[in-house]
């Protein structure tokens, strides 16, 4: 497991009054936790958590009661539940809460929950919108609470060892990344069931929560919201890990511009994403990153792993298990001998989740920064949201990273964010 980092120094002022409510609000001893969302994500977290023996999960949230009556029964009647979130982040004796709903809510979430006191752990995507990123790494900095973001490749050994081969020329210049999400769902996808009533023990209007009101589908909750655009995308979902773990092993921070294409060409669901979409990401630094999402084709892209750095002495292939990188060969008008020699690497056998939690863990403690900070959660989420509304706009996006905004079309700017139903707003 990476050991924690230092923090980026903030402004004297704000270093001194932040360090004074961490010093305050650091457990010695035992960490008390809440879960917000324990259905499919969350009792991954749930899993991951549990075997820290330092840890007590002392409260549950979530819209839906059977997931919740399925905890409290495994975890025993101390176990504290709650159907609305605001309730548990009222409870003074937490330290620590994990977000893991649908993405339209972890901003709204994750900043009262640093308002309440809570070092948090908020699943991948960060936001939803841009602009709800932004706001989030904001109420971090304001409030001086720990946040690690839940792109746990971070949080990888073989990933970090990769990342100082890269960057110490280990296989030239990169001039091409690329990842895939390939998944073949055709012909009936998620399927195209009818809008029912809502299940039992389900709070519908809590789960829609900011945004429109709309009857329910069983295509949409507890879990198909993947493919549908107003809670989240699969270029959000997918890409995200992806755009994460390559700007960190190049050194990136965000794209100069970006097009996507795609659409559904294939699969005959209620989906409202793409089943067939590409997305191109140009750096100022001279590369581009790809990333595909195939859900009407499922064959293999790679000889080996899920991602590919084309670099001029070698192409390296990894995925969370191992990595290997082919020499390159000199092409037209160039020496055809082997430019490197192969290369080849192994993870251990701890999975990169529970060190990702472990991490977070300990920077609660420590007070230290985690493998994940918001920011970075922040810039590589915004890669997701910009191909999105590159597709939505049919255009290609010039960005400025320093003022976040696409400086070519105007008009793109309007789907930075979007007017929240009400009651709920960014506090």
């Amino acid at each position: 497991m990476n050991a924690c980092v230092t923090r980026r120094d903030l402004a004297l002022g704000a270093v001194a009054a932040a360090g004074a409510a961490r010093a305050k609000a650091a457990p010695q001893d035992r960490i008390r936790v809440g879960f917000v969302g324990v259905g499919n994500r969350g009792g991954q977290l749930l899993n991951a958590t549990l075997p820290n023996k330092d840890v007590e999960v002392a409260a549950l949230c979530d819209v839906y009661e059977p997931f919740l009556d399925q905890w409290k029964a495994r975890l025993g009647g101390g176990v504290h539940t709650y159907r609305d979130f605001r309730h548990l982040l009222e409870r003074k004796d937490l330290d620590a809460v994990f977000i893991a709903t649908p993405d339209h809510w972890h901003a709204i979430q994750m900043i009262e929950a640093c308002q309440a006191g809570k070092d948090v752990y908020v699943e991948k995507p960060l936001s939803i919108t841009i602009h709800e990123g932004r706001r989030m790494v904001e109420a971090v900095r304001r409030t001086g609470r720990v946040v690690q973001v839940g792109l746990q490749r971070r949080s990888s050994e073989l990933f970090a060892r990769i990342r100082r081969l890269v960057q110490d020329d280990g296989i030239g210049k990169v001039t091409v990344a690329r990842a895939y999400r390939l998944n073949n769902m055709w012909p009936s996808g998620i399927g195209k069931p009818p809008d029912t009533p809502p299940p039992p023990g389900l709070d519908w209007d809590l789960w829609l929560g900011p945004r429109p009101k709309r009857p329910f589908n069983p295509a949409i909750a507890p879990y198909k919201f993947r493919w549908w655009q107003a809670y989240s995308s699969q270029m959000a979902n997918w890409g995200v890990h992806y755009f994460d773990v390559i700007r960190w092993i190049l050194g990136e921070d965000a794209p100069a511009s970006v097009t996507m294409h795609g659409g559904r060409f294939a699969v005959d669901d209620l989906r409202d994403i793409p089943d067939t979409a590409e997305a191109c990401f140009e750096f100022a630094s001279g590369r581009l990153l790809v990333f595909g999402q195939y859900e009407a084709s499922g064959a293999p892209i790679f000889p080996a792993g899920e991602l590919e750095l084309r670099g001029t002495r070698g192409a390296l292939y990894a995925d969370d298990r191992a990595f290997e990188i082919v020499p390159e060969r000199g092409g037209q008008f160039q020496d055809p001998a082997p430019r490197m020699r192969p290369v080849r690497g192994r993870a251990s056998d701890t999975s990169i989740e529970a060190q990702h939690v472990r991490n977070f863990l300990d920077c609660v403690k420590s007070r230290a920064t985690p493998n994940c900070p918001v920011e970075e959660g922040h810039r590589s989420t915004t890669f997701a949201l910009l191909a999105n509304i590159s597709l939505a706009t049919r255009s290609r996006l010039e960005w400025d990273a320093s003022t976040e905004r696409i400086t070519n079309n105007r008009a793109a700017n309007d789907l930075l964010h979007y007017r929240y139903r009400a009651p709920w707003r960014l506090a």
